[in-house]
């Protein structure tokens, strides 16, 4: 103790310091507060910066954009005449909603997609753009305009890529194979979905009727065969349109509802045999509805608001299928139980 004394008074500008130290102001001395990014002893550092999402837009730079451009002015004849089908076609009248919905999905979390952190992939994005292009170039070459339309999303993931990195792109998966439900059927696969899916309503409609009893019925094809009625399920009628747009439904509310894969597509496969059931209802409904009221009921207003009908009690089944998986899954322990209500002064505190 004497020694350090000693060597203080041999040098006081190191005793200063000493007492600084200590958190005493030193006599004859001053202590300057650390300018800019100086972290005092003691005090832990400032934590990292987050990007948001707008970082995330800006980063792309006006190259970028010029990019997109390029690439939006080689499908513009592509994308009007699928806005024009999307207008005109109603089977596929649902497609001038799933963009909005796809980007609805990615602004729900533009937060997270802003702490990926960045590793843009220029050679990889730029083989899957070109591959896509050549896609592109083959199916309209070719006529076949379903190949053209789905090699956009082979652009849109490669542009990913190229911006963001691989990261992003499996971040990005579902928003943009969302997508897919805007893109009509390639014609013989329409076909080969549609007349099945005719028989099979006409058949569950004809043995509904036939349990019920209600008037004689027999079946002639995709035609209902009645006492003085014919009332043939035409394409129309298939439940093609209404398929879809369930499909579309399910896939997006798993996404949002549900954290289980297993339990999300076990509710998109489930809702297929939901929607034929239920379109089979709506024709065994309009058969009824012919039978005693007359023809015009199978056509226009009735027809269509029995399709709107149908569509709610379907979305209404499939939300009850859901809601009795999370009670299987509580009761079995899978899920955890539901917080306990908070009492009205516990929620005021």
């Amino acid at each position: 103790m004497s020694a350090l004394g000693q060597s203080n008074r041999a040098n006081p500008k190191w005793s200063d310091n000493i007492v600084a130290l200590a958190g005493t102001k030193p006599t004859g001395s001053s202590v300057s507060a650390p300018a800019g990014n100086s972290v005092l002893m003691g005090e832990a550092p400032p934590p990292p910066s987050e990007s948001s999402f707008s970082d995330v837009l800006k980063a792309i730079g006006w190259q970028g954009y010029l990019l997109v451009a390029v690439v939006g002015a080689l499908y513009a004849p592509i994308l009007i005449k699928l806005a024009a089908q999307w207008w005109n076609d109603a089977d596929y009248s649902h497609g001038l909603l799933v963009p909005f919905v796809s980007l609805y999905l990615i602004w729900r979390k533009r937060a997270e997609l802003a702490k990926i952190p960045s590793k843009p992939s220029t050679l990889g994005g730029l083989l899957v753009v070109l591959g896509s292009l050549g896609i592109m170039l083959l199916g309209s070459l070719g006529a076949e305009l379903s190949l053209a339309r789905v090699s956009i999303l082979g652009v849109i993931c490669g542009l990913v890529i190229y911006f963001r990195g691989w990261a992003t792109l499996r971040f990005l998966a579902f928003p943009i194979a969302f997508l897919l439900f805007c893109i009509p059927l390639p014609h013989l696969l329409y076909n080969e979905i549609v007349f099945p899916l005719q028989f099979i309503a006409s058949g569950f409609a004809t043995r509904v009727l036939e349990i019920l009893n209600v008037f004689p019925i027999m079946r002639e094809g995709n035609v209902l065969v009645m006492p003085g009625l014919r009332l043939e399920v035409v394409e129309a009628c298939s439940g093609i349109r209404s398929l879809i747009s369930l499909l579309a439904l399910a896939a997006g509310y798993g996404y949002l509802a549900e954290k289980s894969n297993v339990v999300r597509w076990f509710m998109f496969l489930a809702m297929i045999p939901l929607a034929i059931i239920s379109n089979g209802t709506r024709v065994m409904i309009t058969a009824l509805m012919a039978h005693y009221i007359g023809p015009q009921a199978a056509e226009g207003f009735m027809h269509e608001f029995s399709g709107w009908v149908i569509f709610v009690v379907a979305t209404i089944l499939f939300l009850a299928l859901h809601s009795l998986t999370v009670a299987i899954r509580k009761k079995l322990g899978w899920l955890p139980p539901d917080p306990p209500a908070k009492s009205p002064k516990e929620a005021v505190a």
